[in-house]
């Protein structure tokens, strides 16, 4: 049955970049997106910038312009980010905008209707030069229990104290620099607590994790608070109706933002807005955010929500925050890396890829290694997906004019059985166990992979009694990369776009059952560059180190060191049984082929070698050699050498290629 569905995702704050921290969120959500789509699901993705608040407007002012233009422009820079990320949203609004200015004022006076605003006088601390009441993280001081300076008034970043900005030592505006003065203001309160028995039992209705549902439990062991609503002039926001000077609080009508945002959508589309935001709305509705706003969706809002007559979310999921190699997104460490800084470097796919390796339905952060980042991606999606194409559509087109077999004849159980698992992956798409979906997906190329050894279609083009076998051999691995790619297509949007043309068919779900047979496909030309590590690195900007000075050495250490090695240094080197799966020559290198190693576990290497004088590339392919396999990678004009090919060479001869007795295989270490 087909379902109508919408997604959003937390409002991104219109005030900054996006960072690598922010895609975690919309990476997660727009791939259950596209999976529900792929499977034939009206499912519509909307989220917005989150347009208002005193640090919008105050950086507006020290640029020399207004809010709006400030907020126009980041919406541009934001909605660019997304976009070149591969993030498909239907509609990515503002609230900034008539239809949540309407929604949420309309939501305010059903809220105030049903008697759940109450106004009292409240006291706050103001900057008497900027003429202006402080929100709590506008007031630095000193930590009044540890005694850290430069702190935040409502809590210390060094020992994690929280407290009242009363309590800070040497309190001063952040705005000003001023002393801050308390005085006293009329504030409006939406009473939270009047929701407390509905709210006790929605959270524990499945509607949430269930971690965060206990963790949501401590709020109501003191009782639930009044939530101010309002903010004092000047403030950038949404004026509270019939209260001259009075504006809501930003995250008042940031939650709002995602009708306003359906309800922009429904005008330019025809549709009703009840149809999902109605009570009884026949639409599912479910919010992705991060777990550190988890009391703002699951508490204020739904309570919003049921107070104003309109229907709750079917499911509010929460994730983790991003760590880079190990620790918290830091500009000091130069990992606070922003959505423009890694796309000016690499391959979004790459990072949708490994985020998609590392979330699961539960709410736990995830690091960003950027080493295992470099090897999961080239290993993962170019040695074990891309290469299973780049590997059979050149026999596909250099024997049989780019047609694909007529049969998968004796292969066909084997294609079944791969096209089996579709069930499997979908089940963990659906319940967001990305991880495991990654691991499953994967687990067929190495069944892919190992089938191309088996086969070994460089051996079978060598004979010319085994045509039909070659054109069948290369017909189940490229509907296999099919297969591969049109599960990993909500991950891997650009990558599937480009290998849809390649194979010349459309990805869908149903299509896999189904096998290309007689068909014809594009000449093969790279789907996908490996990373290179210089590139990964550079999205780290460490800080420069001096250079220590030369270090002195006694007479003994300076004597001649023995040109012998232990065992212990031999040991060290990693040599490996390899089979040339491709060889070229490279252009504008007079020495060097450009070498494309198995070395078994579906792992490949790309290796440069200066063996040009000695070898034709067309005689290498299907050769099995001698490696060096852990040998650091080096950044050739041409390319990354990711190893070293063993060859002997005598004064006017060579080089020769070693190469291992008949019964070696790819991945055997050298002992």
């Amino acid at each position: 049955m087909k379902r109508k569905i919408l997604v959003t995702s937390a409002l991104p704050y219109a005030n900054g970049p996006l960072h690598l921290g922010h895609l975690v969120e919309y990476t997660q959500t727009d791939i259950w997106a596209r999976y529900q789509r792929l499977r034939g699901h009206e499912c519509l993705y909307f989220c917005a910038d989150d347009a208002h608040g005193t640090p919008i407007m105050l950086r507006a002012q020290s640029e020399g312009i207004t809010p709006e233009a400030l907020i126009e422009r980041m919406h541009a820079e934001h909605l660019r980010d997304f976009t070149d990320f591969g993030i498909g949203f239907d509609l990515y609004h503002s609230t900034h905008s008539p239809e949540n200015f309407q929604i949420s004022q309309d939501l305010y006076r059903a809220l105030r209707a049903n008697e759940h605003i109450i106004v009292r006088e409240i006291e706050q601390a103001y900057d008497p030069v900027a003429e202006m009441f402080l929100p709590d993280r506008f007031i630095r001081g000193t930590c009044p229990r540890c005694k850290a300076p430069d702190q935040y008034g409502d809590n210390c970043e060094v020992c994690g104290a929280t407290y009242s900005p009363t309590d800070l030592l040497d309190a001063r505006s952040a705005v000003s620099g001023a002393t801050p003065v308390r005085r006293s203001s009329e504030h409006y309160f939406f009473e939270l607590g009047d929701f407390t028995e509905f709210l006790q039992q929605w959270i524990h209705s499945g509607t949430l994790q269930e971690e965060m549902a206990n963790k949501l439990d401590e709020w109501f062991t003191a009782g639930l608070s009044d939530w101010d609503i309002s903010r004092d002039a000047p403030y950038f926001g949404i004026p509270i109706p019939d209260a001259p000077g009075k504006f809501f609080y930003v995250w008042l009508d940031a939650l709002p933002g995602y009708m306003a945002a359906t309800q922009h959508w429904c005008y330019k589309h025809g549709r009703n807005f009840d149809e999902f935001w109605g009570q009884g709305a026949d639409a599912e509705l479910y919010h992705f955010i991060g777990k550190d706003i988890i009391y703002f969706h699951a508490l204020f809002w739904p309570a919003m929500l049921q107070g104003s007559g309109h229907r709750l979310p079917t499911g509010v999921f929460a994730h983790g925050h991003l760590t880079i190699n190990g620790a918290k997104m830091s500009k000091s460490r130069g990992t606070s890396i922003t959505a423009r800084q890694y796309l000016e470097q690499l391959d979004p796919e790459f990072l949708r890829y490994y985020f998609a390796c590392k979330l699961n339905s539960h709410v736990e952060d995830i690091d960003l290694n950027l080493e295992d980042f470099l090897l999961k991606g080239n290993g993962d999606l170019v040695g074990k997906v891309v290469n299973l194409a780049s590997r059979a559509a050149g026999f596909i087109h250099k024997h049989f004019a780019g047609h694909l077999a007529d049969s998968l004849g004796e292969d066909q159980p084997f294609y079944a059985q791969l096209a089996a698992k579709q069930e499997e992956i979908a089940a963990s798409y659906e319940a967001r166990e990305y991880a495991r979906a990654m691991r499953e997906i994967m687990t067929i190329a190495d069944q892919l992979n190992a089938y191309v050894d088996q086969h070994a279609p460089w051996l079978l083009a060598k004979d010319d009694t085994q045509r039909d076998t070659l054109q069948r051999v290369c017909t189940v691995i490229l509907n296999g990369f099919r297969l591969l790619i049109t599960l990993l297509s909500p991950v891997l949007p650009r990558l599937a776009q480009r290998s849809s043309a390649f194979l010349r068919c459309e990805l869908s779900w149903d299509g896999v059952q189904h096998p290309l047979l007689a068909h014809s496909i594009e000449p093969y030309s790279h789907l996908l560059q490996r990373m290179e590590k210089t590139h990964v690195d550079s999205l780290i900007q460490e800080p420069s180190q001096p250079i220590p000075p030369a270090p002195t050495t006694s007479k003994a250490e300076q004597a001649p060191k023995s040109e012998t090695i232990g065992i212990e240094d031999f040991g060290k080197v990693d040599l490996r049984i390899a089979r040339i799966v491709a060889a070229e020559a490279v252009e504008g290198a007079d020495k060097l082929l450009h070498l494309t190693l198995d070395i078994g576990e579906a792992q490949t290497r790309s290796v440069f070698a200066g063996i040009k004088s000695a070898y034709d590339p067309a005689t290498l392919v299907g050769r099995l050699t001698v490696m060096v396999a852990n040998l650091t990678p080096r950044k050739m004009r041409f390319g990354l050498s990711e190893g070293m090919v063993l060859a002997a060479s005598g004064d006017a001869s060579g080089p020769f290629l070693l190469s291992p007795d008949s019964g070696a295989q790819p991945g055997m270490r050298v002992k």
